[in-house]
């Protein structure tokens, strides 16, 4: 299933992905630090929600309160749970 995710207080907008179950594939961000964002999707990509929202969350961003991988975390959870 396709699952989109507006983001809060990030640069990145929107996250789109594939969840299977619990496996998360094809992360896409709108916005945001392309660099780090590409290298993020590669990381996370075939990995289980429990996996991502473990190493993702409470990451943050400079002075924010949050950041592009904790929304992932956040994304991958809410996406989870709406399968249920």
């Amino acid at each position: 299933m396709r699952y989109s995710y507006k983001t809060k207080g990030t640069c990145s907008t929107k996250i789109d992905f594939d969840i299977d179950g619990d496996i998360i594939t094809n992360v896409e961000f709108t916005g945001g630090c392309n660099g780090n964002l590409k290298a993020i999707k590669r990381l996370v990509d075939g990995m289980t929600v429990d996996y991502i929202t473990e190493k993702c969350s409470g990451v943050i961003c400079g002075f924010k309160n949050t950041s592009c991988a904790d929304q992932l975390a956040k994304a991958v959870k809410e996406a989870y749970e709406s399968q249920q």
